[in-house]
């Protein structure tokens, strides 16, 4: 196996691990809504939303070929 993968694996993993530790209710304001959910959905979906820039990214910049 590639380091590569093995560190994305390991930093998949410790932001899983912090993300379980954070399970509280947090509430967002913008504009007229009001927002509550879990501390972990607020997280993974920031991860996942920077997964997919970075993605993105690589696409645009020829790094990465579809």
């Amino acid at each position: 196996m590639k380091p590569k993968y093995i560190i994305i694996i390991i930093l998949m993993v410790l932001a899983l691990i912090i993300a379980f530790q954070n399970q509280e209710i947090v509430t967002f304001h913008l504009f007229f809504w009001t927002i509550s959910m879990s501390r972990i959905l607020v997280i993974i979906g920031f991860l996942f939303i920077g997964f997919l820039l970075g993605l993105l990214t690589s696409y645009r910049s020829g790094k990465l070929q579809p």
